[in-house]
């Protein structure tokens, strides 16, 4: 957490009271397993400072009522539990329409938020970068122009938090749509800015010869300790849904000598807001040009299978090409009960592209190296290559990015053995 988030916490006022409802939509059938989406729901709420959760519930919802989504029995007894419990936010974990919100916050006398506008929330409690905030902020403002307009004034703060919950928004209620529109041209000229930037200094590190391995995964499956296990960095770790949220790159030279690029993401997510799958396209870049994927899951998630799926469509959306080399890490095997562990032993050493680990006990880390040598090994081509004498510069190049195997002097330059991956040579030809 940064000094001004501390800080931001240590004087705000007291936790606003909190109650996560999911509804079982009974008609919906690609619906998930309640139990695991309630529990997701409240490690989503749990993400977001300044919450105190008094309570949860799963709602079986037969039919979805259009003005008000649940019927009105379960209306009014849920009013009566949030009147007792004194609750003055209600979380439902799934999409509600603007009528609907409007609906149920009058009915029941609290704010209430859907999950995209949940996930809103914590993307801006969690952007640490400049294109980051102003990305969550572009996002937020598409979300917020066709419902209720509370708390579009956020953008003039220093950070954290969109105003959806409690803050200088919810007394200062503005319903001016041309000032959203004018706010979101004036992020956009800003966003323009920011990607020009960003533009130049991946043109800088596309010069730097070095593969560039990218960790993607569910979010929470342990990719930010991973990262600083192998990197030493001190990348922010905690046990919440969305701890990273802007790619963190740190060299790793691994034991052969090779240098890669390791690049740490945004956590994946069920359901993802598609303006956030949009606006957090360029934060992911190093996803995009990566030689090696690593995928990594949290082993001991009962609904492990159901997030690799979610997580390989987003990289299907995001247009990664599915012939960039992956690798599946099982993460947190420290936490499998010892009874399945030999299971899923043998069942990984059936697949290739999977091996096991623990990154909080570092069991397993050393073999992940050796696969990854190995992977980047795969990827490589045999080439060699004429230089001239005065090609010094060119000549130093190759030698720094440890693709030379052999070389031989001749009277008007180098003959050069190399072993490269596709990366590399372009780099080398835009010298």
């Amino acid at each position: 957490m940064t000094r001004n988030a501390q800080e931001d916490k240590a004087t705000a006022g007291p936790a606003e009271r909190a109650f996560v409802l999911h509804p079982d939509i009974q008609t919906d059938r690609d619906r998930r397993d309640a139990a695991t989406g309630l529990a997701e729901a409240v490690a989503l709420a749990e993400a977001l400072p300044g919450l105190e959760i008094v309570g949860s519930e799963i709602v079986s919802v037969r039919t979805p009522q259009p003005g008000t989504l649940f019927g009105s029995g379960k209306l009014e007894e849920l009013g009566a539990r949030f009147k007792a419990a004194e609750v003055g936010l209600v979380l439902v974990d799934g999409p509600v329409t603007p009528v609907q919100q409007r609906n149920l916050e009058k009915e029941w006398g609290v704010k209430l938020l859907d999950r995209t506008g949940l996930i809103l929330e914590i993307f801006a409690d969690r952007a640490a970068t400049r294109e980051g905030v102003l990305q969550v902020e572009l996002a937020a403002l598409s979300y917020q122009r066709t419902r209720l307009v509370r708390a579009w004034t956020h953008l003039e703060r220093q950070r954290g938090g969109l105003g959806f919950v409690g803050g200088p928004g919810e007394t200062q209620i503005e319903a001016d749509r041309r000032a959203i529109d004018e706010a979101i041209t004036r992020i956009r000229r800003q966003l323009d800015k920011v990607v020009k930037t960003r533009a130049l200094h991946r043109a800088s590190r596309a010069k730097v010869p070095f593969p560039v391995v990218a960790l993607v995964g569910y979010t929470n499956a342990g990719k930010s300790t991973l990262f600083n296990r192998l990197t030493g960095a001190e990348v922010l770790v905690k046990d919440m849904l969305f701890a990273t949220l802007d790619p963190t790159m740190r060299g790793v030279t691994l034991t052969t000598g090779q240098k890669i690029i390791l690049s740490d993401t945004v956590g994946f997510i069920s359901d993802l807001p598609t303006q956030l799958v949009a606006a957090f396209r360029a934060t992911l870049e190093e996803v995009l040009s990566a030689d090696l994927i690593l995928h990594v899951r949290d082993i001991s998630h009962p609904g492990s299978e159901e997030q690799a799926e979610d997580v390989e469509a987003i990289l299907h959306d995001l247009g990664v090409a599915d012939e960039t080399p992956r690798l599946e890490v099982w993460n947190k095997m420290d936490l499998v009960p010892e009874d399945r562990r030999p299971a899923l032993e043998v069942l990984a050493e059936r697949r290739p592209e999977v091996l096991t680990l623990s990154a909080v006990t570092g069991a397993g880390l050393d073999q992940l190296v050796a696969r990854v040598t190995e992977a980047l090994d795969g990827v490589r081509t045999d080439e060699t290559l004429h230089l001239a004498f005065s090609e010094g510069r060119r000549h130093a190049w190759l030698h720094e990015a440890h693709v030379v195997t052999a070389e031989r002097q001749g009277e008007d330059g180098w003959e050069i053995d190399l072993r490269w991956t596709a990366r590399q040579r372009a780099a080398f030809e835009r010298l």
